[in-house]
């Protein structure tokens, strides 16, 4: 139980975004298969991270970390040991799902298991797919649960029609096409992140995108000996625009924000509620742009948000809603049937933790519907219920409570992508 903040009259300074959290996976999964040894530079210390960092020593890389500094000693594609003990990928969906496309092609066997959470999240996704290609799974379910137990076999690439625009689907099936033979195509409905395309261009593989398209062709090899810069994580940096956005006279600064297109939709959408936000020192060299934004409070009103732009922003539903109790008018969220399958069903919590504030919120099957004109909040006792994106939107939301406190259950939840969410709202409190 923790007591958060409230009644702030306004937040001033600058924090630096702690690293991307789907990029510093992939930095770490790609660098233990690649050639050579990789730096990484401003990695996410998260749990969820940490657990990927795990999982690959358990697989024989030699991994050193020292806080935000990473040095990874790749072992190739082929260079992988058979585990002694289970893959434990704690609460983290992207290691799971995008482990479980990499062990499909490698010729040992392997079980992957997570926490009570990720015991519950669909896998069916990715194992249903990385059957078709050859491999050897079985789980819960007929795997679509964890535990999923990995026998490595011969993997050939297919063409593969996606019923979800889903990075971590995109990204596991490219993974295991990295092993196949043939040439792997992927379409989807809309084209979600492409961090996991980016950073085998980084490593020197061919891989060609075109619309929501991907195609790469098996057998390639990486090469490592790179160094790779993490930018700030805009899903982090989200619940500080939200927060500079509707505490009064507030204007923050977030350093080096990866602004990869792919995932700034929570900037599209706070400038078509009104809001402006300024960019300073653009960076567009390397595979991932980045800057720093500067927020200040705005006047803000009601849109509709769905279809394309859900995939670039899925993340960030959580926050825009808080944020659209703030705005003039009704603010309808749709197409995000998604949040069913995270880390809590992400619609009904959103809703049933911010009614408990006072916000005229309900909720819809496939999103929600928000009634702004800044209704009062109040205190009362909520819970992440151990969701990270749960947790820091009910911290900002406390910022603006007019009376009681607030108490939030369940805060160490945090800690999977932000351990010093705390720190940095609280020295922006003047």
């Amino acid at each position: 139980m923790k007591e958060l903040v409230t009644n702030v009259k306004n937040l001033r300074g600058e924090i630096d975004i702690p690293g991307d959290k789907s990029i510093s996976h992939r930095a770490v999964m790609f660098s233990s298969i690649a050639t050579g040894t990789t730096t990484v530079e401003n990695f996410l210390e998260g749990e969820d991270c940490l657990s990927t960092i795990h999982c690959f020593r358990k697989l024989g890389v030699e991994i050193d970390q020292k806080g935000t500094e990473v040095t990874v000693h790749g072992k190739g594609l082929k260079g992988l040991v058979e585990p002694t003990e289970v893959l434990d990928v704690g609460n983290s969906g992207t290691t799971a799902r995008l482990m479980m496309g990499l062990l499909a092609g490698q010729p040992f066997h392997s079980v992957v298991v997570g926490d009570e959470s990720i015991a519950k999240r669909p896998m069916k996704r990715v194992t249903d797919p990385l059957r078709k290609m050859g491999a050897n799974i079985h789980g819960r379910a007929d795997a679509n649960y964890t535990p999923i137990s990995i026998s490595g076999s011969d993997i050939s690439n297919i063409e593969f029609h996606s019923p979800v625009a889903s990075a971590q689907v995109k990204s596991a099936l490219l993974l295991a096409a990295l092993q196949g033979e043939g040439e792997m195509v992927i379409h989807e409905p809309a084209k979600s992140r492409d961090h996991t395309e980016r950073m085998l261009q980084a490593f020197g593989c061919e891989i060609e995108e075109t619309g929501n398209t991907v195609r790469l062709k098996g057998n390639q090899t990486l090469t490592g000996g790179i160094h790779i810069t993490v930018p700030g994580d805009i899903s982090s940096a989200a619940f500080f625009i939200v927060a500079a956005l509707i505490v009064p006279n507030s204007k923050i600064t977030l350093k080096k924000v990866g602004l990869n297109k792919t995932r700034t939709g929570i900037i599209d959408v706070v400038e078509q509620m009104g809001a402006t936000v300024f960019y300073e020192n653009k960076n567009v060299e390397g595979p991932e742009p980045y800057a720093d934004l500067i927020v200040e409070t705005s006047e803000l009103h009601g849109i509709v948000i769905g279809g394309e732009i859900m995939p670039r922003l899925i993340d960030e539903i959580p926050i825009i809603a808080l944020l659209a109790t703030r705005a003039k008018g009704t603010t309808v969220i749709k197409d995000a049937e998604e949040l069913k399958v995270k880390e809590t069903n992400r619609i009904r919590t959103v809703v049933s933790e911010l009614t408990k504030l006072g916000a005229n919120i309900t909720e819809t099957d496939d999103g929600m519907v928000i009634v702004g004109n800044n209704t009062p909040l109040h205190g009362a006792e909520v819970n992440s219920y151990g969701d990270h994106r749960i947790g820091m939107m009910l911290a900002v939301a406390a910022l603006i409570v007019e009376e009681g406190e607030v108490l939030l259950q369940n805060s160490e939840a945090i800690s999977v992508s932000y351990p010093n969410f705390f720190d940095h709202l609280s020295n922006l409190i003047s």
